[in-house]
């Protein structure tokens, strides 16, 4: 009789990172550029390695730059005109977690598929799926805090203070936000939002319910699991790692109680078989030889 599969082997990795905020780059792009790949967007590469992938409308863009001039390793930008400039720009530095951009991707593939209006719906105060702040909803859902660290900017930090959102108030140049970090939004992990280990940006029009997938992946409560020996897959010294462990043997049934005792009990001694009612002595034993 075959085993049952061990759930384990399907885990890649051998330690749970938590809390995930404090995971990093698992350095294989493949999970997030699935989703887009799936849809038959396009695919192709230059001559350094770089990656781009384009709807097949050229509407939507994606390029994996492992070679490019910065940290910035996923740059994701929406078109209302294909020639004109982005409606959108999404920023994923080269430490995000894998599975955080790989929400996004998703979320974009389905916004794709719905159209236009989903995947180029601006914020909107007067919308509840397309309100700004609904962003941030599932970070106050897990206890994350609300301050005000300077003026135009709102911020909201994990408890641990190892990682925050930032979404600044005022008015921003739209090419400064698609080339740096002077975004509406910012994500980061780290010591500070100053000095990050991984960040996040996005522009001001920005559809929230792609925002609002990354949000939600990285509050989720689970460990992500990274290997150990990998220590660029976590953030060293502040993530804490716990051993993914075969699962023990299972627990023993009521029948498997008594079996086991029953191989313990020790062997009864043949009993000698005396009439009841009989006056007949038992034979005597034979004495010693002489």
């Amino acid at each position: 009789m075959n085993s049952p599969p061990d759930p384990h082997l399907d885990i890649d990795g051998d330690v749970y990172v938590s809390p995930r905020h404090l995971a990093s780059s698992t350095c294989t792009g493949d999970p997030a550029l699935a989703p887009l790949l799936d849809l038959g967007w396009d695919l192709h590469h230059d001559d350094l390695g770089n990656v781009y992938v384009s709807a097949p409308d050229q509407r939507v863009r994606l390029g994996y730059l492992s070679e490019g001039e910065d940290d910035g390793l996923w740059r994701i930008n929406a078109y209302k005109d294909s020639f004109g400039p982005p409606t959108w720009g999404v920023c994923f530095n080269d430490r995000v977690p894998t599975e955080f951009v790989q929400a996004f991707t998703t979320a974009l593939a389905t916004a794709y598929e719905q159209g236009p209006d989903a995947y180029l719906a601006r914020p909107d105060d007067r919308s509840e799926k397309r309100e700004p702040f609904r962003a941030i909803d599932p970070f106050l859902k897990q206890g994350w805090t609300i301050d005000h660290p300077r003026w135009g900017v709102f911020a909201v930090q994990a408890q641990d203070r190892l990682a925050g959102m930032e979404v600044s108030t005022g008015d921003l140049d739209p090419e400064t936000e698609l080339t740096t970090r002077e975004a509406r939004w910012q994500l980061w992990a780290g010591k500070s939002v100053d000095r990050p280990v991984w960040y996040a940006t996005a522009s001001t029009n920005t559809p929230i319910p792609l925002l609002t997938a990354v949000t939600e992946c990285v509050a989720d409560p689970a460990p992500l699991p990274r290997w150990r020996e990998e220590t660029l897959s976590y953030i060293e010294g502040m993530a804490q790692l716990t051993p993914i462990l075969p699962p023990g043997p299972p627990a023993p049934t009521p029948l498997d109680v008594q079996r086991a005792v029953a191989s313990r009990r020790p062997a009864a001694l043949p009993a000698i078989s005396v009439p009841r009612w009989s006056t007949t002595s038992r034979p005597a034993l034979p004495g010693p030889r002489r």
